[in-house]
């Protein structure tokens, strides 16, 4: 069904129409579908063949008197005209789709970007309030606004999903070496790793207010953490047992909320200020210079530079038999005099075993691994581009984890942590 309307008036229209525009005479078309159920949207017109028809005269209704010209009389007599329209077909509002029914658009502050100069950054970490990790979010971004997560990979899916900037996650220390979880993590996910930052670890055993050492019965915390105590915890006399937690502010969250007269937590000295306990011993490592690297991590890469010491990190993986392959990557390093920090083994998780057929020894299995190299060099510098041009070569899998400035900043294992970022009225604890 089609309803043509007569043009506007004359004095309405151009003198001279402008290029590429042509004027057409208003039409309002509308096509019936008997084959929709049901309206579209709830509350709105429905598509019945009586509705589409009452449709038809309230479009016309409205074009025919948009045409019409302004006056008192004929604002008077539109507002009967509405209210009778309005009754049509039994409906409150001559609306197609009502306005309060439509979902609103998402916006570029929905999708939660990168905060702009002044704005504060929001970093995640595992952990709760006052877990090392914390203070290590405050030392590589002070006065951002803190984001505790219960799970290491929560806290990089928090970036990915925009509701974080950069995540701070341990990934070696001093005394327990690697922490092989955020390796593994770092290779699933598709972050880029834009800064480090290295902590002293000061731990402390923690109990309730009034509760002495002879009464307890355990201790609990992070599995590292009891293992870098053990030797200090055996010299101060307790007999106790030890009693893995998910992170150590969380051992000394959960003895301040249940109450636990017979358990200590060894945690920091701000979890002990958090959760109102005392510090029944201070600085009980085994080792005074027990350090923790974190890295920081971005959703996109920052630009390699060479106006001071940058350090990178790759991860690659070879198909080939024998160690030939590992030599000829360091190979690839020392002939450019380029320093290595670090260098980490993992199985690989998609091809884990590689069997060798021998007919003399029968068969063999060999475990396929990844490698892990940080080193020292930019890669803006073209003796690193030289390196992984080469080798890329005689390797199956390449990939630069991120290429990043080196933490030189120098620390003290008897100095106090830097001050706590703040965090949301309304952060998770686990």
């Amino acid at each position: 069904m089609a309803v043509r309307l007569s043009p506007p008036p004359k004095h309405t229209l151009l003198a001279k129409p402008a290029p590429f525009l042509i004027h057409r005479p208003s039409t309002v078309r509308s096509i019936h579908r008997p084959d929709i159920g049901g309206p579209l949207f709830p509350g709105s017109v429905g598509v019945s063949r009586a509705d589409w028809l009452s449709t038809c005269a309230i479009l016309s209704s409205k074009a025919a008197a948009s045409q019409q010209p302004d006056n008192a009389d004929h604002s008077s007599g539109s507002a009967d005209e509405t209210h009778h329209l309005t009754t049509v077909n039994g409906h409150k509002s001559l609306d197609l789709v009502p306005i309060a029914n439509l979902p609103k658009p998402l916006t570029i502050t929905d999708l939660s970007p990168a905060p702009m100069h002044g704005n504060q950054l929001r970093v995640a970490y595992q952990g709760v309030p006052g877990a090392y990790s914390e203070a290590a979010a405050g030392k590589a971004y002070p006065n951002c606004e803190a984001i505790p997560c219960d799970q290491f990979e929560v806290a990089f899916q928090a970036v990915e999903l925009w509701i974080a900037d950069r995540a701070v996650l341990p990934v070696e220390n001093s005394l327990g070496g690697s922490i092989h979880r955020n390796y593994d993590l770092l290779l699933r996910h598709r972050l880029h790793i834009v800064g480090e930052v290295q902590l002293p670890v000061h731990h402390c055993l923690l109990a309730l207010p009034g509760v002495r050492k002879e009464y307890l019965t355990r201790v609990i915390s992070h599995p590292q953490a009891l293992a870098q105590c053990e030797l200090t915890l055996t010299s101060l006399g307790l007999n106790v047992a030890r009693e893995a937690f998910d992170d150590t502010a969380g051992a000394a969250e959960y003895v301040a909320t249940n109450g636990l007269r017979d358990t200590a937590a060894i945690a920091s000295a701000r979890a002990a200020e958090l959760y109102g306990l005392q510090i029944l011993a201070d600085g009980i490592q085994d080792d005074s210079g027990n350090v923790t690297r974190f890295v920081m991590l971005a959703r996109e890469p920052i630009i390699p530079r060479t106006d001071r010491p940058f350090k990178t990190s790759i991860v690659f993986a070879h198909d080939r038999e024998g160690t030939s392959v590992l030599f000829k990557v360091l190979s690839a390093f020392a002939f450019r005099n380029i320093s290595l920090t670090k260098i980490e083994s993992r199985p690989h998780r998609h091809r884990p075993i590689r069997l060798v057929d021998d007919a003399n020894v029968g068969t063999a299995k060999h475990f396929e691994y990844m490698f892990y190299v940080d080193f020292e060099a930019s890669m803006a510098e073209v003796r690193a581009q030289n390196a992984l041009a080469e080798i890329q070569e005689f390797t199956s899998f390449l990939r630069v984890l991120g290429s990043y400035p080196m933490d030189m900043t120098p620390w003290m294992a008897a100095s106090p942590p830097p001050p706590p970022p703040s965090s949301p009225s309304s952060s998770p604890s686990s």
